[in-house]
């Protein structure tokens, strides 16, 4: 069995956390029911009847891609010996990549009333393009998600001592519950609520750490200072001889990587994921959907800097502790630290925002999930009503399927699962890539884009499990490869020129 927090004991927390954790499930679940009694059509439980403020969009996004991998794991890259500020410079990328997509892509979502953003690709190359790009996203993000509720379940087994299965199915059928009933409304003003939860929660936990440290803040940034925390920039180039460079691409935390590969990244995840263009629809503008986008960046970036100064923190504190656990992995510190050390209370409001990080993410799956079914392949079976029907039913099938994985994975192997997640996280380089042949080029046709799309796959597992290349640069080898296999395709059938073609741009 996989074990991710080895030196924590399954300790069971007090009833007065329980209490807080018990009210806030309750709570979130009856905002869900009560969203849920508007919804009459796909537009409304899909959508949220296009007609959700772009501020509450913009809470969403940042809630969605906030999982609770990531509310454990960043503290812990900054942390360790040698950890410091660098991984924002892959936060900087995420934010110019959300310019280039409310710049080039959120136009496109806006040119017809859409429900998908694989529905571009159809009208550009054709159904079979649309449902290859549907399918990617459909198969790599339930893999992960899965893979996501696994690890947001070993958390809830460690901290309260109920068992790793019950775990995940107590998120599980949390997050099934009010997404089932609510839709996309209840998804997106529960996102901003669990938003609010995970980042107070970090801020108590700040504090809390700082007021433990005899000097506070004073002693923190002497710490900080003194072991080069703070430190932020690195070009990834390295002069090996005079008048030579070379970018050293096995390392994940450079300015190069981030720039590059954080905005690539993001073109994939904002820009091509149907989890996050959902999202935009829901505004029914498109200048509401490019402010949420645009300015979701500068959230996430002070958010990533609060989490990591939570990892300078967590070092300062336990450099002063004479009996300091030994930790054998970064993402145990916070975790530990959380169930060790915070005051009756205060552990439940973290467990809590635990519970939010997760949640947020995997409501937001399960119904792109089932937006993408129902648009992108059952677009025109049945009634409205049916239509309605069909999406809660998905809903649920995609939350047991992510439920049924999660504990099948629980026998894997941690590489196995590292690796199942880098898989999952490939699809944002390849639908780069096909979008950039849809909306670069006007005489590109389907045959190629799904050449592409192959041939950028293979590319990338090969450069996975054959080469040291860190993972930043996986969007941007994708996106090249696939467009490039693309073009070169398109020279070699010239049949293509006799292929129906629009041009979107």
């Amino acid at each position: 069995m996989i074990d991710l927090f080895p030196t924590l004991l399954a300790l069971r927390i007090s009833s007065i956390d329980v209490a807080i954790v018990a009210v806030y499930l309750a709570v979130l679940t009856g905002v869900g029911f009560w969203m849920g009694r508007g919804n009459r059509t796909v537009s409304d439980y899909l959508l949220g009847d296009r007609s959700l403020p772009w501020w509450a969009v913009l809470g969403s996004i940042v809630a969605t891609e906030t999982s609770t991998a990531t509310f454990l794991s960043i503290p812990g890259t900054a942390f360790v010996e040698g950890g410091n500020l660098q991984f924002l410079q892959l936060v900087l990328g995420f934010c110019v990549g959300r310019v280039i997509v409310a710049w080039k892509l959120i136009p496109l979502y806006f040119k017809g009333q859409l429900f998908t953003a694989y529905e571009v690709l159809h009208q550009r190359f054709g159904g079979v393009t649309q449902k290859t790009a549907s399918l990617i996203f459909l198969v790599t993000r339930n893999l992960g998600d899965g893979l996501r509720l696994l690890l947001a379940g070993i958390v809830v087994e460690k901290v309260t001592g109920i068992g790793l299965q019950q775990s995940i199915i107590i998120v599980g059928v949390c997050t099934i519950a009010y997404t089932f009933v609510g839709g996309m409304k209840a998804v997106i003003w529960s996102d901003c609520v669990q938003l609010v939860i995970y980042v107070s929660g970090g801020v108590v936990a700040l504090f809390l750490m700082v007021a433990m440290l005899p000097g506070g803040w004073s002693e923190l940034l002497t710490y900080a200072r003194t072991h080069n925390k703070l430190a932020f920039f690195d070009s990834g180039i390295e002069t090996s001889k005079p008048y030579s460079l070379f970018i050293n691409f096995t390392k994940a935390n450079t300015f190069l990587a981030g720039l590059i590969g954080g905005s690539l990244l993001s073109i994939g995840t904002h820009g091509t994921d149907q989890m996050m263009v959902q999202r935009y629809l829901c505004t029914g503008s498109q200048r509401g959907a490019a402010k949420a986008v645009v300015l979701s960046g500068l959230v996430v970036f002070f958010q990533f800097a609060l989490f990591l100064f939570l990892g300078i923190a967590l070092a300062a504190f336990y450099s002063r502790q004479t009996n300091a656990p030994n930790f054998t992995r970064s993402d145990e510190v916070f975790a530990t630290f959380i169930v060790q050390k915070m005051p009756i209370g205060l552990v439940g409001l973290m467990l809590a925002a635990v519970f939010s990080a997760a949640m947020s993410t995997l409501s937001s799956s399960l119904n792109s999930s089932a937006g993408a079914v129902v648009n992108d392949f059952l677009k025109n079976v049945g009634t409205p009503r049916t239509q309605l029907r069909l999406s809660r039913i998905l809903t649920l099938v995609f939350g047991l399927l992510q439920i049924s994985l999660a504990i099948v994975a629980i026998q894997w192997e941690r590489s196995v699962i590292d690796n199942a997640l880098a898989i999952a996280g490939f699809s944002s380089g390849i639908l780069v890539g096909v979008f950039a042949l849809g909306v670069l080029t006007s005489r590109i046709g389907q045959k190629s884009a799904m050449i592409g799309m192959l041939q950028g796959t293979m590319v990338l597992c090969l450069v996975k499990f054959w080469t040291p290349i860190a993972w930043p640069w996986y969007a941007p080898i994708g996106a090249a490869a696939t467009f490039g296999f693309g073009l070169i395709a398109s020279m070699i059938f010239n049949s293509e020129r006799d292929e129906i073609v629009v041009d979107v741009r």
